[in-house]
């Protein structure tokens, strides 16, 4: 199916990682393989990160050896370190390896200790070397963190945030998700800074990245895409957030909903690509798995005009 905007499905990364109860590696594999058959053209299937630290991601390898790949879908990992790209390049040596790897940094340097237990300097060093060690073998994901505010610094400065994007394009990364991790952004904020990245880095492609914290989530999706970005990530049931043992903000965590984004997108008649039908499915296996009914509007009450 054409479509205009590209989606990423973040339910069995972003949003696993907030979740108490874990969730077998078979449950995994058939998420995932819902995600691919509803036609999302990228999914965040895992973390690389240390299973000591986040031991929801242990199973990682045999998650990406599981899957059923979709021919159009790239799948992508997470990878905070050194350590976790080496991993991804076994699996990728091995046959069962991801089209992406996402590179962290954050835009405050207290979120930075709390989330990567370094600084924000020896983090760019690490991921400079993470992208000597990549060598070219996957599409290469920047990832800013805390981008539109932080909870243990508060205002971010958006030239700052330039900065780091243009710190990314240096290295030759030029996909880069702008995370409003804890959900400080207004659709005024988010207009001027992807405004400012459009005129003053037209070589990247930046991602939005939104969580839903103060709902303003959909409203700051429609606010970036009024101003040129065409690249989202979104998670079914508006699930995810920190990772469990890593606590920062409070109330609700979550990223937008999927199912709530694509029916925004559908109804202003911006094509997603999406099989309508099958990702109300993978909506109603995610909450089948996690056992509650999650916080989509559009899992309630259907996709409006386009469920006829």
């Amino acid at each position: 199916m054409a479509s205009e905007i590209t989606i990423c499905e973040c339910f069995a990364r972003d949003g696993l990682q907030h979740e108490a109860v874990s969730t077998s590696t078979a449950d995994k594999i058939a998420l995932i393989n819902a995600f691919s058959d509803a036609g999302f053209p990228r999914i965040e299937a895992t973390s690389y990160s240390s299973p000591v630290h986040v031991p929801v991601f242990a199973d990682a390898s045999q998650v990406l050896a599981g899957i059923t790949r979709r021919k159009g879908t790239r799948y992508k990992a997470t990878c905070p370190n050194i350590k976790a790209v080496q991993r991804a390049i076994t699996d990728l040596d091995a046959g069962h390896g991801t089209e992406e790897i996402s590179l962290l940094v954050s835009a405050t340097e207290a979120h930075t200790q709390r989330n990567l237990r370094t600084t924000r300097e020896l983090q760019w060093a690490n991921v400079a070397e993470m992208v000597k060690l990549a060598d070219g073998r996957f599409r290469l994901i920047g990832v800013i963190s805390m981008a539109l505010g932080c909870p243990f610094e508060g205002k971010v400065d958006p030239s700052s945030v330039l900065a780091d994007l243009a710190r990314f394009s240096q290295l030759g990364v030029h996909h880069v998700s702008v995370c409003d991790t804890t959900g400080h952004g207004t659709p005024a904020s988010i207009k001027g800074l992807f405004k400012r990245i459009a005129h003053e880095l037209p070589d990247m492609t930046p991602i939005a990245h939104f969580h839903d914290s103060r709902g303003t989530g959909l409203a700051n999706c429609y606010a970036a895409y009024e101003s040129g970005c065409r690249w989202f990530d979104s998670a079914m049931g508006g699930v995810g957030g920190h990772p469990a043992q890593i606590k920062y903000g409070e109330g609700f965590t979550g990223n937008v909903a999927t199912e709530d984004l694509v029916n925004l997108f559908e109804a202003e008649g911006i094509e997603t690509g999406l099989d309508l039908e099958k990702l109300q499915e993978a909506s109603r296996r995610c909450e089948a798995i996690l056992k509650r009914e999650l916080l989509s509007r559009v899992a309630r009450s259907g996709f409006g005009h386009l469920a006829a």
